[in-house]
Formats: structure tokens, sequence, C-alpha cells
């Protein structure tokens, strides 16, 4: 069997052009006024300023601007909950992201729900999440929305399907399980404690791998023919499932890297560039 590489990197590049020449119209409607991402680094941690440098890059890529806050290792929940506020109230800003995690003695949460739903293009806040799941209007949690538009690209069919979501972050798991469940997919949601995984997996026609641990998942768990996403990253350049093992039995995967990261950043974009629109009418 041949599986078909759901190829996320380039995916996103083609995006990415569209992306541009919608920015390049909202800046012509409102006399060069250009959309703008907000994003805000609480501490040092390496991985973290990469991915937010990353996200900067993207916005510059098509057209957009970004606004890069930086916050030392001490920062209190009350300050930061007080420089969300004051990029919700200005009206030059239309998307908001949080880079995760923050230093320990911050209130993440709180954190993330401070955020206006309307600039909420990253999908963190408990309300957004809700509406989401209730099939109302929302921004969607950026990795598990990448990874749907990924699916819908490649049109890997989803109705009535059984898909096993190993995973139950609130940014990830439990959202990714939301929207397979709103495609009409028939969902489990399993996780590190699980018992008898495997067997869970084995009835997967859908697998996701968002349980943040490096190759995890084993090969021979996985049916044959299944489409297989793994939204996991770790050094090495490995995911959360063992894909040497099932690149010649499954159907459809994401590679590792290439896959799922691409296009979570450009999700993140994409749903800026459409908090940008309703802000320009």
């Amino acid at each position: 069997m041949t599986a078909l590489v759901l190829d996320g990197k380039s995916l996103a590049g083609q995006w990415e052009q569209q992306l541009s020449d919608r920015v390049s119209v909202l800046k012509n409607k409102a006399d060069g006024k250009t959309p703008i991402l907000a994003t805000i680094l609480v501490g040092a941690d390496p991985a973290s300023a990469t991915y937010v440098k990353m996200k900067g890059n993207a916005c510059r890529r098509v057209g957009m601007d970004s606004m890069a806050i930086e916050m030392g290792e001490s920062t209190t929940t009350e300050e930061l909950l007080n420089t969300i506020k004051e990029l919700n109230s200005n009206d030059d800003v239309h998307g908001i992201l949080l880079q995760h995690p923050v230093p320990a003695q911050i209130d993440e949460r709180a954190c993330f729900d401070a955020i206006a739903l309307n600039k909420d293009v990253d999908g963190v806040t408990c309300l957004g999440y809700g509406r989401m799941a209730m099939g109302e209007d929302a921004y969607g949690c950026a990795t598990p929305k990448g990874i749907m538009r990924i699916l819908e690209h490649y049109k890997i069919e989803l109705e009535g399907k059984h898909a096993v979501v190993v995973g139950r972050s609130p940014i990830l798991g439990k959202p990714m399980a939301a929207m397979l469940l709103e495609a009409n997919a028939t969902v489990t949601t399993c996780h590190s404690r699980t018992k008898n995984l495997d067997a869970h997996i084995k009835q997967a026609d859908i697998i996701v791998g968002a349980v943040g641990k490096p190759e995890f998942i084993k090969a021979d768990w996985i049916k044959d023919g299944a489409v297989v996403i793994d939204a996991g990253y770790h050094p090495g350049g490995v995911g959360d499932i063992e894909l040497e093992g099932i690149k010649d039995r499954c159907s459809a995967y994401t590679p590792v890297p290439g896959g799922v990261g691409p296009m979570t950043i450009n999700t993140l974009i994409f749903q800026s560039v459409e908090s940008a629109e309703k802000s320009f009418g």
C-alpha cells in the first residue's frame, strides 16, 4: 500500500498565497491599515521564543504586522491580565496569542480566558471552546483546526468513521475530539492512563496522536489502512507515533516534521486575517 502523505508544509504554502491576496485587499479597503497579531511571550523558554518568532515571520510573509510583547520570568497574573486588557481595547490589534506555557506562578487559564472572544484567534478561551463544541461561531484551537483543514483538503472521509484521539489537553485533545464529532465521526478519547490503550487504537479508522510523549503510540497498535495524524514533535524529529513502522500499511499520514506543525501556524494566521476582515467590515 502506498500511503498518501498529508503534506502540511506544502498546504500551508498554498494558503499563504491566498492569505497574502486577502491582506492586500484589506489594506486597500482600509487605506493601508494592516492586520495585526499581538504575541505575548512570558519568560525566557527558548522553544517558546522560537515558536513566537516563527509566528511573527508567518505574519510578515502574508503582509500582516506582528506586535511582539515580551514579559519577564517574574511576571504576575495581574500584570499579564492588564497587558491582555490593553490589547483587547486596542482597535489596531485583531488577534492575540498568549504563548503556552507561561511561568508556574501565573494562572494561565485565567489569562487565556481574559482574551476577548473576537480576538481569540488561537482558540484558547473556555467561551470559544464551548461555542465551537456547540457548533456556534468561534475560532477553533489552532492545532486541531489545522488538522481539520488538512483532512478537508485531502478529502479524508470522516462521517461514520471511528476516530481515536490519544490526548486530552484543553488546547489539543479535547477540542480535536469535539471537531471530529461535529464532522460526524464516532470519537473515542484516550490518554496516557487509558487501560488497554492498544486495543482502542487497533479499532481506529483515524488515529490522532496528541499525548505529548515521543513515539508513545506503537506502530503495531495501528490497523492497516488507518489514517494517521501525528500532532507531536520532540527532539530528534519524532512525534507521538512510531511512524516508520506504519508508512507502508496506513492509507494516509502526516509526516513529522512537515505535517501538523506548519498548518497550526497557518491556521493562527488564517483566523487572524478573518478577524481583521470582520473588524474592517
